[in-house]
């Protein structure tokens, strides 16, 4: 069986990808930049996607690929590393690429959002076949906020901003889905299952944890938090992903109580 390629295989996403694949008895074959421990299961290659070299033994004789690595800080990054990827896979032999973004890149102007957009214009003008999911946020990036906010004596939030966090495992599922299937071109967004506003997440968060701390609604002035305001990252109609935050936090939490 031909292989499935799988970037950023280090990463929450990339590590959940692998996992599901394993699960439907499909070969894996995982990039990383840093050499990894031999594995019976899973094929470790390592490359740098920022350099060309390596990057077309890389991908010969896979089926797909799907591209979880990325990196916020960087716009050149992502860019240089996804028109890398594309001209490796036109030369071994075009597998179908399977790209993750983020629901909202057309709608809120923020730095890494616009980055995300320009990968995906890229991918769709690109010769290879292809599909670009759209994702709301994970559960884990609503929980370091969270943390980060509760270091205060008191936890101000955006104000009348909502968030639609979903699981990575379900996000997992749908691009592991997806790279088994035919190119879908942009293919459905996938929100979490629920709407909530940041105070109740917040709130959540704080009774899971077990801290005490006043929640503030503070109104962020801004285009970018404008944006989040007017629900340009949220998608209500595609609420689809299983795993709420309640639930991530209860095992999360559970598992942290229970190893220390």
């Amino acid at each position: 069986m031909a292989p499935i390629l799988v970037t950023g295989a280090t990463g929450s996403l990339g590590r959940a990808v692998v996992r599901q694949l394993l699960a439907t008895g499909s070969d894996v074959r995982a990039l990383s930049r840093r050499a990894q421990s031999a594995s019976e299961s899973v094929e470790w290659v390592t490359a740098d996607l920022s350099e060309p070299d390596g990057l077309e033994e890389a991908v010969r004789g896979t089926t797909a690929i799907i591209h979880c690595a990325s990196n916020p800080l960087s716009k050149s990054d992502d860019i240089e590393a996804t028109l890398n990827l594309i001209e490796a896979a036109r030369r071994a032999g075009t597998p179908h690429l399977v790209y993750i973004s983020i629901v909202g890149v057309d709608r809120v102007p923020l730095g890494y959002y616009r980055t995300k957009r320009t990968v995906e214009r890229i991918i769709e003008n690109a010769d290879i076949p292809s599909t670009i999911l759209r994702a709301t946020q994970f559960h884990d990036l609503i929980l370091m906020m969270a943390r980060n906010l509760v270091r205060l004596p008191v936890m101000a939030v955006p104000a009348e901003t909502d968030f639609q966090p979903v699981d990575v495992e379900d996000v997992a599922e749908r691009l592991v889905r997806f790279a088994l299937g035919a190119p879908a071109g942009r293919a459905p967004d996938l929100g979490g299952p629920q709407v909530r506003a940041m105070t109740d997440l917040a709130r959540l968060y704080l009774r899971a944890s077990g801290k005490q701390r006043r929640v503030v609604p503070i109104r962020v002035p801004g285009k970018v938090f404008r944006g989040y305001r007017e629900g340009g990252h949220l998608a209500p109609d595609h609420a689809d992903g299983e795993v709420t935050f309640e639930r991530f936090l209860a095992e999360r939490f559970g598992r942290s109580r229970e190893d220390g």
